[in-house]
């Protein structure tokens, strides 16, 4: 009976509610059913499509070949983007399994950093809404609109109100790219069905007067409403989704500026199953990637110094998550973990004296320390062994920064991290040249392998694609109904866990992106054991392996046969 049970449920995640499908016409325009050439005879016949299609009959395969010559012939990323959004509103289940089959090749155009041009183009290449545009017109009635979304069995939600898009800013409901980007991601890496999966942007206004004066912009024209009426929107919109959909819907926040970030996270995260990509996200993938590089720098996390340059979201987050790992590592308090890394900020280095004038997120990492301006005399004063660049401003790891890294250690770790490319605080080639060879390298963007001095170096990307998907999938075949910290934890020790000893010896700190599924599987896997744990899993009884069940759980973008 129990085995019955899991595989219904199996059935459940990967293909979803049974529902009617449509015939003739109608299903060549549905992009979850439409197969394009690849209707068989039999199917032909059994759905009235002849006289509809050419004779010729292609297979998936042959489907996917063509198309990729065909993305390939642009020359530039955004036409590249565009093609394939224009694909996925065609055809479902080809454009997941291009990205699903050419994951390397196509995860910069279909997120960053093309997504981000997308973004800021949004209006002028809208062509028909991939999610729920929320606002503030839509007070005291989003129940109503949620209603309006064609689906009505919702797994993950990715919300944005679009005030800090990448490192690019304010970009109003044009910001909405980045759900439907994450979205995409979460199906093609973790498997999780697109019929589940809800883009939703929150319009409440934008502070950016280029796109208020642009007469393409689809957003509300108005300036960014703040304080009660804010809180009042997200409130109800936050309560609308667990009326509508129920308590084990995942909602990711993404894109919050820091004001709100926190305190949205620190809000919901006692009543909703929350998650904010930039913050924890960002933060599981950095500690995979430094527990990786501990393979090759030797002793525990307790043993290295931390200095970031960048005291947001991202940054504080990055922080305190490893904290708390060192915390878990050494059984001390977390108190005592912090004093292990420092910040810089706009203002020099955050110490004990500026604490009075600190955001309250900066206020943890605020240590005793003479005050110090710039980034170049924290690194020779604080001697970290890890740099983490997560500033959002482009080239600020200059030579000088990299050379007295190097300087200080044999094997020194450099992290920039901030998207798109132009925002990265310095590049593989800079990092590499200017260490001697000697830095290990990762960045938030990706940068082509390089040669020098006759050796190879393949830059490692701390993208959060490497987490988030796996870490989704695992809370929802778990049915979670909170996310805590140490699942945190187990999704950046899942993956730390796929880096071998082979990745490591090319001075690799993150697995290859060819082998996402498996990855995402066993990130899933460790997400979900942790639930079951803690307590927090609702998904009964829990699976003997739940790396195989995470595997059977995932949406197939292979076609299905029609009768």
């Amino acid at each position: 009976m129990n085995l019955f049970l899991l595989l219904l449920r199996a059935l459940k995640f990967r293909f979803g509610y049974i529902s009617t499908m449509r015939s003739g016409y109608s299903l060549l325009r549905d992009p979850r059913y439409n197969k394009g050439l690849a209707f068989s005879e039999d199917e032909r016949d059994a759905h009235y499509l002849r006289g509809l299609l050419p004779p010729a009959i292609s297979s998936q395969q042959l489907q996917e070949k063509k198309l990729m010559i065909n993305v390939r012939q642009y020359q530039l990323p955004l036409q590249k983007y565009m093609a394939l959004m224009e694909l996925q509103e065609r055809n479902e289940r080809l454009f997941y399994k291009l990205l699903v089959d050419n994951v390397e090749e196509m995860l910069p155009i279909v997120y960053t950093p093309t997504v981000g041009e997308a973004c800021q183009k949004y209006g002028s290449i809208f062509r028909r809404p991939q999610g729920l545009f929320i606002s503030l017109k839509e007070k005291g009635k989003i129940v109503e609109v949620l209603k309006n979304w064609p689906e009505r069995v919702i797994q993950v939600i990715v919300v944005t109100d679009g005030e800090r898009i990448l490192g690019l800013g304010d970009l109003g409901c044009q910001g909405m790219g980045i759900p439907v980007g994450k979205l995409a991601l979460y199906t093609a890496l973790g498997g999780v069905r697109p019929s589940a999966c809800l883009p939703v942007t929150i319009d409440v206004g934008t502070n950016n007067e280029q796109l208020l004066k642009d007469e393409f912009y689809i957003g509300l024209r108005q300036k960014r409403a703040t304080g009660q009426e804010y809180s009042d929107l997200l409130h109800e919109f936050m309560c609308a989704v667990k009326q509508n959909y129920g308590e084990k819907v995942l909602i990711q926040f993404e894109d919050f500026a820091n004001h709100n970030a926190f305190d949205l996270l620190e809000k919901y995260r006692r009543t909703h199953p929350v998650f904010n990509d930039d913050i924890q996200g960002t933060a599981a993938v950095v500690l995979a990637g430094v527990v990786s590089a501990l393979k090759s720098l030797g002793g525990t996390l307790a043993d290295h110094t931390f200095l970031f340059l960048g005291a947001g979201e991202a940054g504080t987050g990055i922080a305190e998550l490893i904290a708390l790992e060192m915390s878990k590592q050494a059984k001390v308090p977390v108190e005592e973990t912090r004093k292990r890394i420092w910040l810089v900020d706009t203002k020099g280095l955050i110490v004990n004296s500026r604490k009075d004038t600190l955001q309250h997120f900066k206020k943890p990492w605020a240590h005793e320390h003479e005050p110090i301006k710039d980034l170049l005399n924290a690194i020779k004063a604080i001697k970290p062994t890890i740099l983490i660049g997560s500033s959002g401003v482009g080239r600020t790891f200059t030579r000088d920064v990299i050379e007295a890294m190097s300087s200080i250690n044999e094997t020194p770790v450099i992290m920039a991290l901030s998207n798109p490319t132009s925002q990265s605080e310095c590049t593989a080639e800079e990092a590499y040249t200017w260490s001697k060879g000697k830095a290990i390298f990762a960045s938030g963007s990706p940068f082509n392998p390089l040669q020098y001095n006759g050796k190879e170096f393949v830059p490692g990307q701390a993208n959060n694609a490497y987490i988030f998907p796996g870490l989704g999938l695992g809370l929802i075949i778990s049915g979670a109904i909170r996310v805590h910290d140490e699942i945190l934890l187990a999704a950046a020790e899942g993956l730390a866990g796929q880096v071998t000893r082979e990745n490591v010896e090319k001075g690799l700190i993150y697995p290859p992106f060819k082998n996402i599924r498996n990855i995402s599987a066993h990130i899933a896997a460790q997400v979900a054991a942790k639930a079951y744990d803690l307590g927090l899993a609702s998904q009964l009884p829990r699976p003997e392996d739940l790396v195989k069940y995470a595997k059977s759980c995932m949406y197939s973008p292979v076609y299905q046969n029609y009768r």
